[in-house]
């Protein structure tokens, strides 16, 4: 049972965290990354230092969220909790 709020804990917070940080993503020079970085610009690839940090988070929540997924189907395969 305490495996169980683990795993759902880490599964709502990775889901969470990928929503926002998939929001904050811009779309061609004009999201919320944009304001919130301002004018802090990589000179050899033209990306936003936090636009990189903005990959790096979203690719790891994405993989905490499939791995508690997985999980959740290896402990539970029916469904079932009681």
């Amino acid at each position: 049972m305490v495996l169980l709020v683990i795993v759902l804990v880490l599964w709502l917070l990775s889901a969470l965290v990928m929503v926002v940080s998939i929001l904050f993503h811009s779309s061609k020079g004009t999201g919320l990354s944009d304001i919130i970085a301002g004018q802090v610009y990589s000179n050899i690839s033209g990306t936003s230092i936090i636009e990189k940090n903005l990959d790096r988070i979203t690719i790891v929540s994405a993989i905490v969220f499939i791995v508690s997924i997985l999980t959740l189907v290896l402990i539970y395969p029916q469904g079932t909790i009681g």
